[in-house]
């Protein structure tokens, strides 16, 4: 019948079905686009997700770059002069006095006192040790007392030469009146030169005492213990009680008491090679280095040249004496010695700051280093002035500081820097 509804039929799994209409129809189509879209979506998403991932890794990359610290080679600023561009020659050696004394005595005793210690200064002539000597003063003393005896005797003898002249001046008057004998006369001649006689071996016996005094008192003296000239004690090889025999080996003896120099004879002798002797001169101007005074250098000349040449070092000989007198120079202290060409202007004399060429970079005014501090290299503009031999002067830095020195040219100011290991 028309206009009826009629239920639905059932299925076959008991599930009634409802009829479908055109827009249920149309709702029931697949979308073809969406699953494509879907897609880009999710591919735009992952590939902006990648792109970050990589900006991250990168920029993690560049810090970790960044913050690592770089390895270099470093050289310290060191002070030089620039008396290094007209060097010559250069040479060591000891410094060495030319004056220079082992003080013994020349009598044998014990020693009673010593008055000096290493170190001390004293002037020529001046007591610094004595030997026991009570024997020897009493020598002196008797001597002395001879001395007087002949002394008085010569007078008697005087008197009595005296005594005899007039003797025989009355003589001579009477004789003359004819009122004695000629015998008469004659023994008062004779008198006469006797007494002459007796005043000469008076005089000759005073001067026999006088000898002996003197020889006694040289030997006084040889136990006094004096320094023939000015300078200083070096060491002291005896003590107070020692027995002193400077002309013996016995067995517990000392020879020398103690060895003294003039230090105002200080030299430097230097070893210079057979090959360079035409490189130095009598008069050349020198510079003098001491270890014990590294900051310093002490104007030289050479006042001496050795003329013979040590065969087993084929070296010879070269005495550079010190310009003026230093009290920091000692006997025996190691020396370099540098030969000049010309004796260097004052200017020259001070010392500047320099580093090895391999350290300043840039060009012409732009010259610069890597300074390094607490780990951090720090570009800094200096100046740079002439080649001292291996190395440049340079003003901007200080003598001590570290710079970069063979580093590879890129950038490294503010850069945390370690230093390879040699």
């Amino acid at each position: 019948m028309r206009g009826y509804n009629r239920a639905p039929a059932p299925s076959p799994l008991g599930v009634s079905l409802l009829p479908l209409t055109a827009p249920d129809l149309a709702k029931l189509q697949i979308d073809r686009l969406a699953p494509r879209t879907i897609r880009r979506g999710r591919r735009r998403w992952a590939w902006l997700a990648g792109l970050a991932l990589a900006l991250a890794a990168g920029a993690a990359a560049v810090g970790a770059w960044l913050g690592a610290p770089v390895e270099v080679q470093t050289v310290t600023v060191t002070t030089a002069y620039p008396t290094q561009a007209i060097t010559a020659l250069n040479a060591t050696g000891y410094v060495v006095a030319q004056r220079k004394a082992a003080i013994a005595s020349k009598a044998t005793g014990r020693l009673e006192w010593l008055g000096v210690l290493e170190g001390s200064r004293v002037r020529e002539g001046e007591v610094i040790a004595r030997l026991e000597n009570r024997d020897v003063t009493a020598a002196r003393d008797q001597a002395a007392a001879n001395v007087k005896v002949a002394e008085a005797s010569l007078e008697q003898a005087r008197a009595e030469l005296a005594d005899a002249e007039r003797a025989f001046r009355r003589s001579q008057e009477l004789l003359a009146k004819k009122f004695i004998s000629d015998s008469a006369h004659d023994a008062a001649a004779a008198r006469y030169e006797k007494a002459q006689a007796g005043v000469r071996g008076a005089e000759a016996a005073v001067a026999v005492a006088r000898a002996n005094l003197r020889s006694a008192e040289v030997a006084l003296d040889q136990t006094l213990i004096r320094a023939p000239f000015d300078g200083v004690v070096l060491t002291r090889a005896a003590n107070v009680g020692d027995n002193i025999t400077p002309f013996s080996n016995a067995l517990d003896t000392k020879g020398a008491v103690v060895t003294m120099a003039d230090m105002a004879t200080l030299e430097v002798e230097a070893d210079v090679a057979e090959s360079s002797l035409g490189k130095i001169r009598v008069g050349q101007p020198a510079e003098i280095q001491l270890d014990a005074v590294p900051g310093e250098r002490f104007a030289g000349v050479v006042s001496r040249i050795v003329p013979t040449v040590d065969r087993s070092k084929a070296t010879v000989l070269a005495k550079v004496r010190f310009a003026s007198p230093d009290a920091r120079v000692l006997p025996d202290m190691s020396a370099k010695v540098a030969f000049l060409e010309r004796a260097p202007t004052p200017q020259e004399r001070k010392p500047v700051a320099a580093v090895q060429k391999a350290a300043v970079r840039g060009e012409g005014a732009s010259r610069y280093v890597y300074v390094v501090a607490d780990g951090v290299a720090a570009r800094r503009a200096v100046e740079v002035g002439p080649e001292l031999g291996d190395l440049v002067e340079v003003r901007g830095v200080a003598p001590g500081e570290r710079v970069v020195a063979g580093a590879p040219e890129r950038a490294l100011d503010g850069r945390k820097v370690k230093v390879a290991q040699k």
